[in-house]
C-alpha cells in the first residue's frame, strides 16, 4: 500500500511539474511571437524609437528638456507607438525605492534599508517581499520600468556605491538581488539587473578599464549576475560605465553577447546606463540594445546615426529588428501591455502598511557585532540614557545618488552635505531616540556630539551612553578610507573612555575600522536602515526584535588588508582631492585578487579580519549540529539542525561552506548555501539547503561551461566563514553542468 501511495505521489509530482514546463513554454511562446509580429508592423522609424531613451528631467546644467509626456524629475521615458498598442517605457531610478531627482518637490516615497542591508538579512524572502513593495509604488507612481537589481560584488570596500549593492559572495548577492529583482516584476514592472558588469568603484568610472580574466570573472561578479538573472528574469541588464579587458561595458561583445545572450541565454534587453553609450556600430554589433538617458551621452548614437549604419549594411537589418524584438520581448512578458499604466496613482500607496514591510528588512539586518557582559538588550534598570551623534534625535541616514528616495513627511535634517550631486544628504523622519523613549522608562536625552569633550562630560552622568557613528557614501564618490566621518572616530573613543557603558550604533554604506572596538561594550551595524530605521534601530536596542542580521561583507582592520590598498587606477592620490575622473584611460587590475574576494582574500593571504564575512551575535544562543551531505550527481544538499538553547526566541544565519582538500579553487573555502531560521527558545530545529552547484564548480574557459572536478571535499556548518562548527567530508564525481 505504502509503495502503491508513493508512485502516486511520484506520478502526480511528474504530471504537476509537466503541466507548470508546459504553461512556460505556452508563454514564452505568446511573448514570441506577440514581439515578432510587432517588428513585423514597424516602420524604421518606429524601430528607431524604441532604441532611444531621453533623460525624463529639464536640467539646465545638462541642456536637458523633459519629454512632453514623461513622469517629470524621473530617470527616462521613451514613446510608445500607439497605433500598434506599444505602451511608453517610463523609467524610474530605484534600488531602495521610487527616487527622484534633485527637484523642489520630489517624490516623496517608501524606502527601503541599502541593498548591503537587505544582503544583511541573509533572507531571501524578505528580499523578495521588499522588492514587491518598491514594485508597487512604482506602478501607482506612474513607472513600468525600475532602474534596481545591483548585483555588483563589495571588491572595493571604499566604493561609494557598495550600500547599493549586496555585499562580497556571489551566492548571496546574486539571491539577493534576484530575489528583489523577481518582487518587483510581479507588479508588471520591468526591473533591470545593474551594472553589468565589474562596475565596483566609483572613482574614474567612465573611463577605468577593468583588466581580469575569464575564469576568475565568471566566478566572482559574473556568477552573481548569473545567479540574479537565473532567479530575478529581468526584463533587462543595464550595461556599467566602466570598460572590460579593453571595451566599454556598453559594447563588450564578450560580455554582451557571448556571456549574456549566449551562454546565459537572455531573452531580454540591454539598456545602458546614463552615459554609457559611445558609439553606434560597435555598441548596436556587440549586444547593446537601447541608449538610455540621453543626452548624458556625447551623441545620439542610436537615432539617425544608426539609421544610416543600417542604411550602409554597417549593422544589419536583422541585429535593428532583434534589438527591438528584444525590448518588447520583456515588456510582454512582464505585462506590460496587458497593464497599462493610469498615471500618477500615488494617492492609493498604504505608505503605512509599506512602512512595516521596510521595518521588517531592517530589523532582519541589522548586525549585532559585539555585546559584552550583556550590555544589550537594554536594561530595565538603567535610569539615564544618553544618546550622542548622528542626528539620531531627528532621523537616519541614506546614501546619495541617483538611487536617493526622498521620505514622506521631509528631510529630517535639511541643508547638510554637498550642494551638488551625489548630495543631497538625506536623513529620514524615523528618529531613534524618539522610537526609543517609547520602549524604555529612562530618562533619554540627546547631545551633537559636536564638542566631544562635553559629550565626555554628558556621558559620565549617565548610566548609559549610545553613540551614533556615520559614514555617507554616495554615487560617483569612493571614501578615501574606511573611518567613519566627521571626528566620529574620537567621539566615541573619548566617551566609551567616560562611560563603560557605551553602546556603538553604525549607520554605514559598508565596512568601516573600529581603532576604538576594545573601549565600547555593544556594537550595531545598521547600515542605513530606511524609511522606518529609527524604530528598528530601538527595537533591536530594547530587545523588541531580537539582532538577527550577518555580515554580507569582511570589515577589515585596515585598507593595508586589501588586495589594493591604493584605489586602483588612483595611483597618484587625485581621487582625494578630486573625486571626479581622470582623463584618458586608466586601469586596474582585479587579476591581484580574481575571483578572492572579500573573505576569499582574506583566508587566501592568512589576513584576520575585525569581523568576519557571515559574522552575526543574537540576542539567543544556538547550537548547531547533525551535520549530514549527501550527493546524487550534481544534487547536493545538506541537512542540519539548530537548537535555541536560550530563553529567548530568535532566529540565525545557518552558513554552509565547502573547500577541495586538494585545493584548485580561488580561495580555500566559498559559501555555498546558508538559511535563516527561526527557533523558539529551548526548541530544537531541522534544516536542509540544496546547495546551487555552480558554488562547487569552476568555471572552464575551453568548454565554456560549469564543471564540478572530481575529488574530495569538506563541508562546514558554520556561524561565518571564521567559525566552523562540524565538518563532513564526502567524494563528488566529476559533472559538466548544463
Amino acid at each position: 500500500m505504502r509503495n502503491s501511495t508513493t508512485k502516486q505521489l511520484l506520478a502526480s509530482c511528474v504530471a504537476i511539474f509537466a503541466i507548470m514546463m508546459s504553461q512556460n513554454a505556452n508563454a514564452q511562446n505568446a511573448n514570441d511571437k506577440r514581439a515578432q509580429e510587432l517588428v513585423s508592423k514597424m516602420t524604421r522609424d518606429e524601430k528607431l524609437q524604441m532604441l532611444m531613451g531621453y533623460f525624463s528631467t529639464t536640467a539646465e546644467w545638462l541642456k536637458s528638456t523633459a519629454p512632453k509626456n514623461g513622469m517629470p524629475n524621473s530617470a527616462g521615458y521613451i514613446e510608445g507607438i500607439s497605433r500598434l498598442g506599444i505602451p511608453a517605457q517610463s523609467q524610474t531610478d530605484a534600488g531602495v525605492g521610487v527616487a527622484t531627482q534633485r527637484s523642489p518637490n520630489p517624490r516623496e516615497r517608501t524606502a527601503l534599508p541599502s541593498g548591503i542591508a537587505l544582503a544583511a538579512s541573509f533572507n531571501d524572502e524578505v528580499a523578495f517581499k521588499g522588492g514587491a513593495m518598491i514594485g508597487n509604488e512604482a506602478r501607482l507612481s506612474g513607472f513600468n520600468v525600475m532602474l534596481a537589481g545591483g548585483a555588483n560584488l563589495l571588491r572595493e570596500p571604499r566604493s561609494g556605491r557598495n550600500f547599493e549593492y549586496t555585499g562580497e559572495d556571489p551566492l548571496l548577492a546574486g539571491n539577493i538581488a534576484g530575489n528583489a529583482i523577481k518582487g518587483i516584476q510581479t507588479n508588471h514592472v520591468i526591473s533591470t539587473l545593474k551594472h553589468y558588469a565589474f562596475n565596483d568603484q566609483e572613482t574614474n568610472r567612465f573611463t577605468i578599464d577593468v583588466q581580469i580574466g575569464e575564469q576568475a570573472a565568471h566566478q566572482s561578479d559574473l556568477l552573481a549576475f548569473e545567479i540574479a538573472n537565473d532567479i530575478g528574469n529581468p526584463g533587462s541588464v543595464m550595461c556599467s560605465y566602466n570598460r572590460v579587458n579593453g571595451d566599454y561595458a556598453c559594447e563588450n561583445d564578450w560580455l554582451l553577447n557571448q556571456v549574456l545572450k549566449k551562454e546565459w541565454d537572455y531573452k531580454g534587453y540591454v539598456m545602458s546606463d546614463w552615459g554609457a553609450t559611445h558609439s553606434t556600430i560597435p555598441a548596436a554589433n556587440r549586444g547593446l540594445d537601447q541608449q538610455s538617458g540621453y543626452p548624458f551621452d556625447k551623441s545620439a548614437y542610436f537615432a539617425g546615426a544608426l539609421d544610416e549604419a543600417v542604411n550602409n549594411n554597417h549593422v544589419s537589418e536583422t541585429r535593428l529588428d532583434n534589438m527591438v524584438y528584444r525590448i518588447l520581448y520583456a515588456m510582454s512578458e512582464n505585462g506590460l501591455f496587458e497593464y497599462p499604466l493610469n498615471g500618477d496613482q500615488s494617492s492609493k500607496i498604504d505608505f503605512m502598511a509599506n512602512g512595516k514591510i521596510t521595518q521588517e528588512a531592517a530589523e532582519e539586518g541589522i548586525v549585532l557585532l559585539k555585546n559584552e557582559r550583556n550590555l544589550l538588550p537594554l536594561s530595565k534598570s538603567a535610569k539615564s540614557i544618553i544618546i550622542i551623534g548622528g542626528h539620531a534625535d531627528k532621523g537616519v541616514l541614506s546614501g546619495g545618488g541617483s538611487s536617493q528616495v526622498y521620505p514622506v513627511g521631509g528631510m529630517a535634517v535639511p541643508n547638510e552635505g554637498p550642494n551638488d550631486f551625489p548630495g543631497p544628504m538625506v536623513y529620514y523622519p524615523s528618529s531613534p531616540m524618539k522610537e526609543l523613549q517609547k520602549l524604555t522608562k529612562a530618562t533619554i536625552t540627546y547631545y551633537d556630539g559636536k564638542d566631544i569633550n562635553k559629550a565626555a562630560e554628558l556621558a559620565k552622568k549617565a548610566d548609559l551612553a549610545i553613540v551614533f557613528g556615520n559614514q555617507w557614501t554616495g554615487e560617483s564618490v569612493d571614501v578615501t578610507n574606511l573611518n567613519l566621518q566627521n571626528n566620529a572616530d574620537a567621539l566615541i573613543d573619548i566617551v566609551a573612555s567616560n562611560n563603560s557603558n557605551t553602546i556603538v550604533v553604525l549607520q554605514t554604506g559598508g565596512p568601516v575600522v573600529m581603532p576604538w572596538l576594545n573601549k565600547v561594550g555593544a556594537v550595531l551595524e545598521a547600515w542605513y536602515p530606511g524609511t522606518s530605521g529609527g524604530a528598528a534601530i530601538a527595537r533591536v536596542l530594547s530587545g523588541e526584535v531580537n539582532p538577527s542580521g550577518a555580515l554580507p561583507a569582511s570589515f577589515v582592520q585596515s585598507i593595508d588588508q586589501l588586495p589594493r590598498p591604493k584605489l586602483g587606477g588612483d595611483e597618484v592620490g587625485i581621487a582625494v582631492n578630486n573625486p571626479g575622473q581622470l582623463k584618458g584611460r586608466v586601469s586596474v587590475d582585479y587579476n591581484i585578487e580574481g575571483a578572492a574576494v572579500g573573505y576569499k582574500w582574506l583566508d587566501k593571504t592568512n589576513q584576520k579580519p575585525i569581523f568576519p564575512f557571515g559574522y552575526g551575535l543574537s540576542y539567543s544562543n544556538f547550537e548547531m549540529s547533525g551535520l549530514n551531505v549527501k550527493a546524487n550527481k550534481s544534487k547536493v544538499s545538506v541537512s542540519f539542525s539548530v537548537k535555541n538553547t536560550s530563553k529567548i526566541d530568535g532566529k540565525v544565519v545557518a552558513q554552509i561552506y565547502a573547500a577541495p582538500i586538494n585545493g584548485g579553487w580561488e580561495a580555500p573555502k566559498r559559501l555555498v548555501g546558508y538559511k535563516k531560521l527561526s527557533v523558539n527558545k529551548m526548541q530544537k530545529q531541522n534544516a536542509m539547503i540544496e546547495i546551487n552547484p555552480k558554488t562547487l564548480a569552476i568555471y572552464d574557459t575551453n568548454l565554456h561551461k560549469w564543471v564540478i572536478k572530481s575529488g574530495t571535499y569538506d563541508f562546514y556548518l558554520s556561524k561565518s566563514s571564521a567559525q566552523p562548527v562540524q565538518t563532513m567530508r564526502i567524494k563528488l564525481d566529476e559533472i559538466i553542468l548544463n
